[in-house]
């Protein structure tokens, strides 16, 4: 029965690691939707290239800065209990991988291929396998610290500090180091629109990603018998909060509501296994509105060209989702309960310092000695062009179709 109990274990959690690694071309699909057609060929570049990248950086050294894990033994001894301690490290990969995902959408457009790459790998390696550790593996003693305080320890299920609001607060840093796109705020005050390319692959990478969130929260579990179907249905409504709330504040604009989903679900990550049902829409609900409004404020009032709106989205949503876990997960709110809503701010907090001055820190070393940005000529030029010599549609440019 244990052998049957590990295998069960082993299918479950490979299952849910398939399931986001499906996430990652919803990433690839959201930005090629989004930028304009000159960029799209490096929008899919640049997601394949960067979980590549991200692999080598976490099996040799982010998994080991995390859980103190590393696979260098022989192939026999990885193997034991079908091989969990690999499928666990695949599924937590997809996780890491995630990160440089997230601020892909943010510098579209105007980013150099490799040093981006160099970026990622320092993130994934590094930067985020330090905080993930001090959360989910007890590093470094943040929660003996937070529970010490608080009563109870910081609580993030599935990642929306850990990996969305980390991914959003390194991704507002390497934006705001890069500067916005040529010509996108104009001398006289004005601003230059840069509509999606195209809304069918804008539409195809936001529902990608929904479906595979549901592998991503639910299988956060890790074993068959910690699995909970509360985390389901939160996850359902929550991101049904998002659609609506975005839908309404977005005026029906497709690009807010396509993003409503991902805003809710990024939400919900942290209290998906804590809150009842109706906490959760209500979570979503606020975070699809959040990303409307924190969007059309970046790019409007305050000239961030935050492209896809990564730091609305998985950012300040993230950061909301953390601390809506210390509020719906609470008894007197008809949720589980185990969390103080002082402890999950304080989490919360920590993770957006270490994210945000990491990113400072990464982006402005790779600034500074590669530098982060294509040429003018190359971004009027488009990226496709300047760094793959090549278009989405090259047939179509000579007129040949």
């Amino acid at each position: 029965m244990e052998t049957v109990k590990t295998g069960s274990d082993v299918l479950f959690i490979l299952i849910g690691a398939v399931m986001v690694l499906a996430m990652h071309a919803g990433f690839a699909f959201l930005e090629l939707g989004t930028v304009r057609a000159k960029n799209q060929v490096n929008a899919l570049a640049k997601i394949m290239s960067d979980f590549a990248v991200s692999t080598i950086a976490y099996f040799f050294v982010g998994y080991w800065i995390a859980y103190g894990v590393h696979f260098f033994s022989d192939a026999a001894a990885l193997q034991t209990q079908h091989g969990y301690a690999l499928v666990k490290f695949f599924f937590l990969l997809t996780f890491a991988a995630a990160i440089p995902a997230i601020v892909s959408g943010g510098i579209a457009e105007r980013a150099r291929f490799n040093p981006q790459l160099l970026a990622s790998f320092l993130i994934v390696g590094l930067l985020y396998p330090f905080f993930e550790g001090m959360v989910w593996n007890g590093n470094f003693g943040l929660q003996a610290l937070i529970e010490g305080i608080f009563g109870k320890p910081f609580h993030d299920f599935a990642g929306s500090i850990v990996v969305h609001a980390v991914g959003g607060w390194i991704g507002l840093a390497a934006v705001l180091l890069l500067g916005p796109r040529q010509g996108r705020y104009r001398t006289d005050g004005g601003m230059t629109a840069h509509p999606p390319s195209s809304i069918p692959f804008l539409s195809i990478g936001a529902w990608t990603l929904t479906v595979g969130w549901f592998g991503f929260n639910v299988m956060s579990a890790q074993t068959l018998d910690a699995i909970s179907g509360l985390v389901a249905v939160n996850s359902l409504m929550a991101m049904v909060g998002g659609i609506l709330a975005a839908l309404v504040v977005g005026k029906n604009d497709p690009g807010f509501l396509h993003n409503g989903p991902l805003a809710g679900l990024v939400a919900v990550c942290a209290g998906s296994d804590l809150m009842h049902p109706i906490g959760a829409l209500v979570t979503g609900a606020v975070a699809g509105a959040l990303f409307v409004y924190a969007f059309t404020l970046t790019q409007n009032k305050w000239r961030i060209d935050d492209v896809l709106g990564v730091w609305p989205l998985h950012g300040l949503c993230g950061l909301w989702g953390g601390i809506a876990a210390g509020i719906f997960g609470l008894q007197a709110l008809g949720g589980v309960g185990g969390v103080t809503f002082g402890g999950q701010l304080a989490g919360s907090l920590t993770g957006v310092a270490i994210a945000f001055g990491g990113g400072f820190l990464i982006y402005g070393a790779v600034k500074s000695v590669m530098g982060l940005r294509l040429s003018q000529e190359d971004e009027y030029l488009g990226a496709d062009l300047s760094i793959h010599k090549i278009t989405a549609q090259p047939d179509y440019n000579r007129g040949e179709v």
